[in-house]
This record gives structure tokens, sequence and C-alpha cells, in this order.
């Protein structure tokens, strides 16, 4: 069931928190058996310290709650996290197209192979898998796939 009931914005610092607490509650529940390499309160200090500071952080807010996120790191679309009692309902897709509009030549993202519906997310957005390894340069040791969106010509 897709809504609009949701804004998309830049985050700001007070979002900091609540960003880190639905990335922790996705990554828990899409990968509950990966190898998480930073603990709780670790994830928490990279939002706030790194990331909503310091990079292209948006989120997509219901109620005033934040209910996905996204950072674009250059072409990267680095982290996307939608809110596991928010899922199905558009909030990602949204996201995704804030990222094509923000970088119209081209995205690039990694998953863990593991993540089924994540791949199935990003190829119904136009992702193409392009590479796959056995994880030896991320943090968790996961095998991952790079996905990369271009349009169309």
């Amino acid at each position: 069931m897709e809504t609009n009931d949701f804004v998309i914005r830049r985050a700001v610092g007070a979002d900091a928190v609540a960003v880190a607490e639905v990335w922790l509650r996705s990554f828990g529940a899409a990968l509950p058996d990966v190898r998480r390499a930073h603990t709780d309160d670790q994830v928490r200090s990279w939002f706030r310290e790194v990331v909503v500071p310091g990079q292209e952080t948006w989120v997509a807010t219901a109620d005033g709650a934040v209910a996905g996120l996204m950072v674009l790191d250059g072409d990267d679309l680095d982290q996307l996290y939608v809110d596991p009692d928010m899922q199905g309902r558009g909030v990602g897709g949204r996201l995704v197209e804030v990222a094509k509009r923000r970088r119209p030549d081209g995205l690039a993202l990694w998953t863990f192979q593991v993540n089924a519906p994540a791949r199935r997310f990003y190829e119904r957005h136009g992702f193409v898998a392009a590479e796959s390894t056995d994880g030896h340069r991320n943090e968790e040791r996961e095998p991952d796939v790079r996905y990369r969106w271009r349009p169309a010509a």
C-alpha cells in the first residue's frame, strides 16, 4: 500500500539520533545473520558526528518521525534504509527518485548478496548488477553486489 503521507527533505543535526535508530532497526530486520562491524553506539556516533553533518543525507518523515534515510556520496547511493514498519509504502522508491534527480548522470551502490529483497527493489528501480565480490572490501566481510543505474539515452 503506497502512500504519499511523508515528506522528503535534507537531514539536519536534530535528525541524527532518529536516523541512526532507523538504520539499526532496518539493518537488524533485513540482515539478522550478517555480522555487524560496529556496535550500536558506534553507529549512533557515526551518524551524529560524521554522516548527518558531513554528507548529503536525506530523510523521509511521516508525522514528523524519520521513516527512511538515504546518503549520497558522489555518485554512490551509500545508505538507503527504511524503517521496517514503513516498508512497502513507497518510502524507498521516493528516496531513489530523489537520488536519480540529484545524480542525473547515474548512480552506483553496494548491497549484500544475501539481501534478496533489496536486490529486487534496486532492480525494479532500474539498477543493474555490475560486479560481485566475496566481501573482502567491506567491513562485514560479507559477499556483496555492485549495482549501477544509468539514465535512458
